[in-house]
Order: structure tokens, then C-alpha cells, then sequence
């Protein structure tokens, strides 16, 4: 295992000539901890982060709304990855079915509240970082309390109400929504900019009476898919807030896990939206 002292001198040798790097970033480089140099690593070598985009993750606060299948892999990796607050909000107890997907527990914490025993576990990940668990489900004024505190929301939800509620909230404050859902060997992902004009939003997709009848506990769901579907949300999330690569938003990306084929379809910001349109006031 490498020291600090060792690492850092590595690092620097490696990344001193790079032509791009202006005296304010190089400075950062010198004052940031040994032991974020080290567990960050990975991610500050590469250019498209570097030290400017960690520390853009350090500094930002992300909302998780669910922490199943899709919100355990989520909350995993951004924890790992150094975001600096997370706020983990579920309100539903562990159980035992629950193991075979949500990387979050175990069989010691069976029948515990979700958000608290995932707070221990992304405690013990990275405990660097700040976590907020909240143990309710929250109405549409504490929803847009609480989004207006972050800088993105993970929708891993599988309620049409609260996912509506997000959405809006998302479309007021001009907040970013990383959406996912998973269901038998099927998954999909779509990235709203709802801080920018030219994004749909959930709505644009998605109609009240859109609501799917079939649920997880009714028609199974392969527990791998979610971790895939859940990483990619994870993917997008970092790539928003460090503002690495390119968000596809208003992308819906399919994945059927049966056949290993991967779909993508453009949806359109709707004018006539009632929460996002041109046409229609919002909200």
C-alpha cells in the first residue's frame, strides 16, 4: 500500500506537465488531503474530472429518492465517488426479498428502517461525506423543500405520485432528474435538464393515467438488471455535477436484458406540457 507522502509525489509527477492546468487548479492539487488524493484517485487522473470536477462532487448535494433496487447501487457509488451530501429518502423497512437486489442490506438488517441502515452502510463506504436520511413519505411541499437543497435528484422510486411530485418540483427549481426504473429483464433511463429550456420533463413522457399496474413483488425483476440501470443513473449523476462528458438528455435508453439489446428514442419537450409547456403556465 502506497503512503500518502508516496502517492502524492506520483500523482504530481504525473499530472505537473499537463499544459491545461492553471496555477489556481495546480494549488488545489497541493492543498487537498493525502487521504482524498488517495481514495479519489481514480477518478481525479482521469482528464475529463481531474481535480476541478472533484472537487464539484465534494462540494455538491444530491437527493435519492428510493433506496431499492435502483437506489442502493446509486447511493453506493456516490458515495464512493465523493458526493459531499446525500440526502437518502425511503420510507419502508428491509426485508428479506429485498436482499436479492438491494446492495444496501443484509440479512443483519432485516425489518430496520431502509434510510437508516443505508446510512450506516454508505458511513462505512466513505466517511468523508455527509449523509441526511429522511424516514417519510414526503407530501409536495416537503418534496420542493428538499429538492431545492440539491443540485440533482435520483428518481428510484416506483410511485407514479411521488415521481410526479419530483418532477415538478424539479421543473420549479430548475433542478436536474436522473430517472430510472427496472421490471422482469427490462430497464430504462432518461436524464431530464429541467434547468434548461429544450428538456422534456416527466411529465412530457408520462401521463397520470400512465401509471404501470405491474409491480416488482407481482412479475419479478432480475437483480442484476437494477444495479445496471442504477450505475448509469450513478454514471449520469457524477457526469451532471462534474460536468464531464455529455448528457444525453431527453434520451430514453432501453435496455432488454433477455436479448442484450440496448433501444434509444428522443422525446420531445411537450409545448403543451402542463408542468414544462410554453403553451401552459407551469404548475
Amino acid at each position: 500500500m502506497w503512503s500518502g507522502r508516496t502517492f502524492r509525489n506520483t500523482i504530481v509527477k504525473a499530472i505537473r506537465p499537463n499544459p491545461c492546468w492553471n496555477e489556481i487548479i495546480w494549488h488545489r492539487c497541493i492543498k487537498m488531503d493525502d487521504e482524498l488524493l488517495l481514495r479519489y484517485n481514480r477518478q481525479i487522473m482521469m482528464s475529463e474530472i481531474d481535480f476541478t470536477g472533484q472537487e464539484r462532487i465534494i462540494n455538491s448535494t444530491v437527493l435519492i429518492v428510493g433506496l431499492g433496487g435502483l437506489g442502493s447501487p446509486v447511493a453506493m457509488y456516490l458515495a464512493g465517488s465523493g458526493v459531499g451530501h446525500l440526502i437518502l429518502n425511503d420510507y419502508d423497512s428491509v426485508d428479506l426479498s429485498n436482499l436479492q437486489r438491494q446492495i444496501l442490506y443484509t440479512s443483519e438488517t432485516i425489518d430496520e428502517i431502509k434510510a437508516e441502515a443505508a446510512k450506516r452502510t454508505l458511513h462505512a463506504l466513505n466517511p468523508e461525506i455527509r449523509l441526511t436520511s429522511i424516514n417519510k413519505k414526503l407530501n409536495d411541499s416537503e418534496i420542493f423543500e428538499v429538492v431545492k437543497t440539491a443540485d440533482v435528484v435520483v428518481d428510484a422510486t416506483d410511485n407514479f405520485d411521488i415521481r410526479f411530485a419530483l418532477n415538478r418540483a424539479c421543473v420549479k427549481t430548475k433542478t436536474p432528474m436522473v430517472s430510472g426504473a427496472a421490471i422482469r429483464m427490462e430497464g430504462h433511463l432518461i436524464v431530464y435538464r429541467t434547468d434548461r429550456d429544450d428538456s422534456p420533463c416527466f411529465r412530457c413522457l408520462y401521463r397520470p393515467e400512465d401509471e404501470p399496474q405491474e409491480r416488482c413483488s407481482e412479475t419479478g425483476v432480475l437483480g442484476s438488471l437494477c444495479g445496471m440501470i442504477g450505475s448509469l443513473q450513478a454514471t449520469e449523476v457524477i457526469k451532471i455535477i462534474a460536468d464531464a462528458g455529455q448528457t444525453r438528455y431527453g434520451m430514453l435508453v432501453l435496455y432488454d436484458a433477455a436479448r442484450s439489446e440496448w433501444q434509444e428514442v428522443r422525446i420531445p419537450k411537450d409545448v403543451q406540457c402542463p408542468v414544462c409547456g410554453t403553451i401552459n403556465s407551469h404548475m
